[in-house]
């Protein structure tokens, strides 16, 4: 045994039968222990598997196994033996022999843990995150990282095979309006300015672009300062960003679908994925089917506009509504085999406990409509509306009455809602579509001006020619979105490479042309010396993982993410600064009035 490494000959995964009455080494964290009167067994793991390991009761090392805890990390060395019949673990690739305890080395001892890692046990957030280094252990949290070390990898392959070019951009830069926050950087050698962490890299990839690489792509790490949600975490993220010059919307879908349809089905296991091409949806259309520009395509209902149905009808509160303000809206929400007044009541319930109103219904039976809103518009209007929406005996429909703008968030999760309770999503897919023909501008409702409604440097459709002859907000944008059971995986756009476009685009939105100037001078000079037509987008990669892992939270596919709060946990940060660096950065805090300084230099609060 002199000749073994002193740590391993083989990994807690790799023993066989092959392997019996050979001498071996293994290495790694205790995993489980198990009395059984003369023998002790020890489930041995590392990243490849579980090995048991057994020690008689006789042994002189017995009373420091006996005494050792779990996570606790042992070198065992000793002779690979076959389990008896009735001892084979079948579920286990290693489950047919287990290691004999002839030395043992401990590594390193563990204290009494915070929390488990063997066993299925529900830890809060912050247990979790405070001892990530644990929560990473467990099979689960392991299963994941490996997930995402492969799906990276395999974009990476994916990309670099279809041309792309792949390029680090600064992570010290300048701040951008991409619609959030920026982290921002002091600088000592420039007392009161800043650099800010790049929200994305938009605009040294369209540098790229003119600088003459056709292809380019990054795995990037953005930074937004914005609240935490399920799908999204505070602070850094990583997409695949990618940008094309020369190219159209067309080739650009054409470019990025067979990436993702790829990595999906390597890694969605029984679950089916989209082929290329994707299915295309204008964003008004979008919201008016589906009441949101994030469908999810697995639920197959599809929303109507019947604002003329109830026109001048005899159910007198949409009819008033609709008489009151043209921007009134009924959206019809069909509901097939929801036809009972059960069902239909259950919705109305609901909707009461979302601070609606109701929810309005018509339910099928008989040949004929029934309920409060079938009585009242009459079975002409009825029939019609059974026609219109191919529905029968047995089928219901719902409606949502107002502004499209103040009720279609409401009318998507009651579309959601009747699809889930009804069974009639599917599940086990994974479908995808692009959102396209995006507005190019959208009204602030506070203070009436014209804002940017997606990405500020997109290249509106009709170029200038729409900037200069057409209502802003009939004005669409070369903009689109990808969209994944109901899961934003990417924004993107064919880019405004015209300067003169460009500052007319920001003039609508009320930038002057010094602005512009001001803070996009880099790319605005940059197009005044030869810019391809270019286009691109970014998929994020947290969220395709957390998909492909099937995890409801982004955080679980992360290795040190940061809690809702922004906070780690872990490291210690947001942390304090002392005095003294704070006048090595020319900074002075202007702190909320309940916190305080203390003579060190901390806060207090």
């Amino acid at each position: 045994m002199t000749d073994m490494h002193p740590y391993r000959t083989h990994n807690c995964g790799e023993l066989r039968l092959d392997n019996e009455d050979k001498e071996a080494r293994l290495s790694g964290w205790v995993h489980s222990k198990r009395d059984h009167g003369n023998l002790v067994f020890v489930d041995l793991r590392d990243p490849y598997g579980l090995t048991q390991c057994v020690i008689d009761v006789s042994s002189p090392l017995f009373p420091m196994i006996e005494a050792v805890r779990v996570e606790s990390v042992l070198t065992i060395t000793g002779r690979v033996v076959k389990r008896t019949d009735e001892t084979i673990n079948p579920g286990l690739p290693t489950g047919e022999i287990e290691l004999t305890m002839d030395q043992v080395v401990v590594e390193s001892p563990a204290d009494v843990l915070p929390m488990q890692v063997a066993g299925g046990e529900d830890y809060g957030e912050d247990i979790r995150l405070r001892h990530r280094f644990l929560d990473l252990r467990r099979e689960q949290m392991q299963k994941n990282i490996k997930l995402r070390n492969g799906v990276i990898t395999s974009i990476r392959q994916r990309m670099t095979d279809a041309g792309f070019m792949e390029f680090q951009t600064p992570i010290l830069t300048a701040s951008s309006p991409e619609g959030a926050r920026d982290y921002l950087v002091p600088s000592r050698m420039h007392p009161g300015q800043f650099y800010a962490l790049p929200q994305a890299p938009q605009q040294f990839k369209q540098l790229l672009m003119v600088a003459g690489f056709d292809k380019y792509f990054q795995i990037a790490p953005c930074f937004r300062d914005e609240d935490a949600r399920a799908d999204r975490s505070p602070g850094e993220f990583y997409q695949l960003d990618f940008e094309m010059a020369f190219v159209t919307q067309d080739d650009v879908f054409a470019a990025i679908e067979p990436v993702l349809a790829g990595v999906f089905e390597e890694f969605a296991g029984e679950r089916t994925v989209t082929q290329a091409p994707f299915p295309r949806i204008a964003y008004k259309d979008s919201m008016e089917k589906y009441g949101t520009d994030k469908p999810d395509l697995r639920n197959p209902i599809e929303m109507r506009d019947v604002t003329d149905i109830f026109r001048d009808s005899g159910f007198k509160v949409f009819a008033g509504m609709i008489a009151k303000d043209d921007a009134v809206r009924v959206t019809a929400i069909p509901a097939k085999t929801g036809g009972s007044r059960a069902f239909c009541d259950r919705m109305n319930s609901w909707a009461q406990g979302e601070r609606q109103p109701g929810l309005g219904y018509v339910f099928f039976r008989d040949g004929e409509g029934a309920g409060p809103v079938a009585k009242n518009i009459g079975p002409e209007r009825t029939e019609t509306l059974r026609a219109d929406l191919d529905l029968g005996d047995g089928d219901a429909v719902f409606f949502v009455c107002g502004a499209p703008k103040d009720v279609a968030s409401f009318a998507a999760s009651a579309r959601v809602k009747i699809g889930t309770d009804l069974e009639l999503s599917s599940t086990g897919e994974f479908k995808f579509c692009w959102i396209v023909d995006y507005p190019m501008y959208e009204l602030n409702e506070d203070t009436g001006e014209i804002e940017f409604s997606h990405n500020p440097f997109s290249m509106p459709q009709g170029g200038m020619e729409a900037l200069e002859n057409k209502d802003p907000l009939d004005i669409l944008a070369w903009q689109y979105d990808i969209v994944c059971n109901g899961i934003e995986l990417s924004s993107g756009a064919i880019r405004n490479h015209r300067p003169d476009i460009m500052i007319r685009a920001f003039g609508i939105a009320g930038y002057g042309q010094d602005v512009v100037e001001e803070k996009f001078g880099g790319l605005l000079n940059a197009f005044r010396y030869g810019a391809p037509p270019h286009g691109g987008s970014a998929p994020g990669i947290d969220r395709i993982v957390m998909m492909l892992a099937d995890e409801p939270n982004i955080r679980e596919v992360i290795a040190f993410p940061m809690n809702q709060q922004a906070q780690d946990l872990l490291m210690g940060a947001p942390a304090l600064v002392d005095t003294e660096r704070l006048k090595e950065l020319h900074l002075k805090l202007n702190l909320p009035k309940t916190a305080t300084r203390d003579d060190a230099g901390g806060d207090k609060g």
